[in-house]
């Protein structure tokens, strides 16, 4: 036999044997992966309205780490905070329910203790769980029944609110000051903690929630430069906006870098619409604190390169309170309850089986005050009074009093602004100081800026959405007064 003939056949045997392990070992992984409970990681922002990413075509942000995984992921293009300011909707998160329904009502309100949050469910299910950055759901001392750990959370670094750089964090109840950009701070801490379980038997859940870009505007030089042409508001809140996006990028590199990227659910959104007169909307009506888009709609992204290989858009409306039954029936897990849900799993929309939302969505914007939660203030306060040996046992600032149901309400008590979108069509209910109910209704996809008020051309569909709208809110109130809790 010709021995060049001989060695080129060898060699072709062998590449093909190795080739053939290789997709062998490949598939292999794959299977392992899609058989093996994903990890999941929740990322959100503080405050950034819908029209304030590079992907969504601004003319000035730099997001290139947003914009690769929307290039990668699958991109909501119609998701809904399930309120207008940050509180409420954190709580939504952790509950798949409305917060008007457990008293979370504006900026500064608490879990109630009662809930059972997606962290508990999660470690129920057997994953070890984290929360790091804003909090702003009740208290980050030791000892409150509405601290991060208190509610699921087995490794925290939180704060009670929003932060800037170099602040002062509650690393399970003991102030420490960290050093540099707040994102970069918040992602770092998160990091520590997915390194540790990274390489576990039990998969992870992070929940990571950035101060940014909440004001005052701080940003660091490095992102405000990139701006310098810009007035100097705008450097700071574009700074933030790409600061918050440099820690993303560090945060999804480290995924791929510790081999979990594939079977990671990374999920991205925003609290609220953006803020007045500098945000951007996108050209949606309102703005933060509004139930009109710009109040509600928020920039969103999920990204699990194991069932989404193919990147894509959805314009399916989609909200806050869908995660918490998405993220269940992904980790198989339930709960032991009969709370009346809000949100519905997104999975088939993620598998690429379904593209209509089945439920429609109630929002409701009570006539309530927030609570004021200065977090640099008592943080500071708190590292203070540790190191001079003391507590901080402020009722204010502990909140042991949150799982108390100290009023009933009815609708009329909480009166502010409601809303029922069933489809692409949207029902607004209006309360003004004086008590007067006023409606407005919107044909969302032809009207996506709610411009043209159609109601009096509508009139059956608006009764039926009348009617709708009652029956959920009268259900919120039930759940406000305590009715589900007697069900347990």
């Amino acid at each position: 036999m010709n021995t060049s003939i001989y060695r080129k056949t060898h060699a072709s045997i062998f590449a093909l044997i190795t080739l053939t392990l290789i997709l062998s070992l490949v598939s292999s992984r794959q299977s392992q992966a899609a058989d093996k409970k994903p990890n999941i990681v929740l990322v959100m922002a503080d405050d950034q309205g819908w029209g304030e990413m590079g992907y969504i075509g601004h003319p000035a942000l730099q997001t290139p780490n947003f914009d690769a995984m929307a290039r990668d992921g699958l991109r909501f293009d119609r998701f809904y905070a399930a309120a207008p300011v940050c509180s409420p909707t954190r709580g939504s998160v952790l509950t798949g329910r409305h917060p008007n329904r457990f008293g979370c009502f504006k900026w500064g309100n608490t879990l109630r203790p009662q809930e059972v949050t997606i962290a508990e469910a999660l470690q129920e299910a057997g994953y070890t769980t984290g929360h790091f950055g804003k909090w702003h759901l009740g208290s980050v001392l030791n000892g409150s029944p509405v601290n991060p750990g208190a509610n699921g959370f087995d490794d925290w670094v939180s704060a009670p609110n929003f932060f800037d750089n170099d602040p002062v964090l509650s690393d399970e109840g003991k102030a420490v000051a960290f050093k540099g950009e707040s994102s970069m701070v918040t992602v770092d801490a998160a990091l520590k903690f997915i390194r540790k379980n990274a390489g576990q038997e039990q998969p992870f859940f992070a929940v990571v929630w950035f101060g940014s870009p909440h004001n005052p505007h701080i940003a660091a030089k490095e992102d405000s430069e990139l701006y310098k042409d810009a007035p100097k508001k705008l450097q700071n809140l574009y700074g933030e906006i790409t600061g918050m996006d440099r820690a993303f990028g560090k945060l999804r590199n480290s995924l791929n870098e510790l081999e979990v990227k594939d079977n990671t659910v990374l999920w991205y959104c925003s609290d609220n619409g953006a803020i007045q007169k500098i945000g951007d909307t996108g050209g949606f009506r309102g703005w933060k604190g509004m139930v009109y888009e710009g109040g509600l709609l928020v920039p969103a992204i999920i990204e699990w390169p194991t069932k989404i290989s193919k990147p894509r858009i959805t314009m399916t409306r989609c909200n806050t309170v869908d995660i918490y039954p998405t993220l269940l029936e992904i980790a198989g897990a339930s709960v032991n309850h009969s709370h009346p849900m809000d949100g519905v799993s997104l999975l088939p929309l993620i598998n690429g089986k379904e593209d209509k939302r089945t439920k429609a969505m109630g929002f409701w914007d009570a006539n309530t005050k927030g609570v004021g939660t200065p977090s640099k203030g008592w943080m500071e306060d708190l590292l203070a009074k540790q190191k001079a040996g003391q507590k901080d046992d402020t009722p204010l600032r502990l909140r042991m009093d949150a799982a108390e149901i100290k009023k009933q309400y009815s609708i009329d008590d909480l009166g502010g602004h409601a809303a029922w979108i069933d489809g692409d069509w949207k029902l607004h209910r209006i309360i003004n100081k004086k008590g007067k109910v006023s409606y407005e209704l919107y044909n969302l996809s032809k009207d996506k800026f709610e411009k043209n008020d159609v109601i009096e051309q509508e009139s059956e569909r608006t009764k039926k959405m009348k009617s709708a709208l009652t029956v959920w809110q009268n259900s919120v109130i039930d759940s406000l007064n305590g009715k589900d809790y007697a069900k347990k």
